[in-house]
């Protein structure tokens, strides 16, 4: 078997190029909500050679199935970075093997809940506000 090479994603125009048609429109739906809901202080840049969404700490993660590294077969994975600490009595995010990080995975746009996840969303920023401001009394 030949070794595999592994790729550096540097844009979102890249990682766009290299997804699946249904890949791409998930992620492409998903990256576009995340930037209409969340503030305008918080950023987007590729991580893992992924779309990751941060203000000071980590807020949430796309991650389609075809960019190794992720642990999915199929879709796109919509994970919450502190998704744990996240108030999900619904229970709408699946908690996996992974004591932190929340996240649903989406096979059609139709599957995603936009109400569900904008709240989540919400929250998940008010946390980044409190945790940061927890952390900085700690230090002095």
């Amino acid at each position: 078997m030949p070794p595999r090479h592994k790729v550096k994603i540097s844009s979102v125009v890249e990682l766009m190029q290299l997804l699946p048609d249904d890949q791409r429109l998930l992620t492409d739906i998903l990256r576009q909500f995340v930037l209409s809901t969340l503030p305008k202080d918080c950023k987007e840049k590729i991580s893992y050679n992924v779309p990751f969404f941060y203000r000071k700490r980590g807020i949430c993660i796309i991650w389609p199935a075809a960019i190794p590294g992720g642990g999915i077969s199929k879709g796109v994975l919509f994970g919450f970075w502190y998704g744990n600490k996240l108030n999900d009595g619904e229970n709408y995010l699946d908690r996996g093997t992974n004591k932190q990080i929340f996240y649903k995975l989406y096979s059609k746009p139709e599957e995603i809940n936009f109400e569900a996840l904008s709240r989540l969303l919400k929250e998940a920023y008010a946390y980044d506000e409190i945790a940061v401001k927890r952390k900085f009394r700690t230090l002095y």
